[in-house]
């Protein structure tokens, strides 16, 4: 199986760890993420203004392209997810405005499709039973806490990659890898997004607050999914330590990097050294390595 892919900015650059884990990962259970030929930023995000066009026409250039390689498009990082799949429901959709995008990108594009965040993939394409039977190296004995962050699930009406409120897709990988999950309050909230470039307080209580949630849970690990979180979270991670009696820190890293882990990739080329909190005395302690 070939999906086409979009790696989007950031996994091109800060997040190339986010990047080659997962398509280590697609290889090891057996399929390709073939990425798209052309591709350009997708924006960052989604306007706020509902009129505000034209910065729906360089996602709109994205599906297009994809539309030219399949009919599915698969992404890692929630941002891109969550602007792509938005703007494909408003070509979908809205005859008026595609008319008017597709005049800005001198496209015939009509959202067909069909945005899919490669959780989606590893769940409804290739199934967490398959997954489970690739693993070479389980995550047993690990509390890990799955930390969705606002853009994977919202708006609630518009994502609809799983339960608004009780999202399980997160969890279920993660059992399919032999670790223990970690239900926690904050797993659905804001970690201060792009707050981080002008309000870094924020930032800090935000992030701090789903750190606190997930080890006060019982987490020993958190996975994400959006680079934006994974960096919120490692840069607030001293200042909420120094701030939070009793709080010692807890290791962030991509559920790609715990997919690949458990699928028993080379540990060196996970890139579990850019990670801000080591993660590797974690591992040692519970026998993974």
């Amino acid at each position: 199986m070939k999906i086409p892919y979009y790696p989007g900015c950031t996994l091109n650059t800060f997040a190339k760890s986010f990047d080659e884990s997962a398509r280590d990962a697609a290889a090891a259970i057996g399929f390709e993420m073939a990425e798209l030929k052309q591709w350009n930023c997708c924006g960052a995000t989604f306007p706020l203004t509902p009129d505000n066009l034209i910065a729906l026409s360089a996602p709109a250039k994205v599906l297009s392209n994809a539309g030219k390689e399949g009919d599915t498009l698969t992404t890692l990082c929630s941002v891109c997810y969550n602007v792509l799949k938005r703007t494909n429901k408003v070509m979908r959709d809205n005859k008026e405005k595609r008319t008017t995008i597709n005049g800005f990108i001198e496209e015939e594009y009509d959202g067909g499709v069909n945005v899919l965040h490669f959780l989606e993939v590893l769940r409804d394409k290739v199934g967490f039973d398959k997954v489970k039977a690739a693993v070479k190296r389980p995550l047993a004995g690990i509390k890990t806490g799955a930390y969705y962050g606002c853009m994977l699930l919202r708006p609630f009406e518009d994502m609809g990659i799983d339960n608004a409120e009780r999202p399980t897709v997160f969890e279920n990988l993660l059992k399919s890898l032999g670790a223990e999950p970690v239900e926690f309050p904050n797993r659905i909230e804001c970690c201060g997004a792009h707050l981080a470039m002008n309000n870094e307080d924020v930032v800090t209580k935000l992030s701090g607050n789903v750190m606190t949630s997930a080890v006060g849970s019982g987490a020993e690990l958190i996975v994400t999914s959006c680079p934006l979180c994974q960096y919120n979270l490692e840069k607030s991670q001293d200042k909420v330590v120094a701030q939070t009696p009793g709080y010692a820190g807890v290791p962030v890293i991509y559920f790609t990097q715990a997919l690949g882990l458990a699928l028993g990739q080379p540990i060196e080329s996970l890139g579990f050294e850019k990670n801000v909190t080591d993660v590797m005395p974690l591992l040692k302690k519970k026998g993974i390595v």
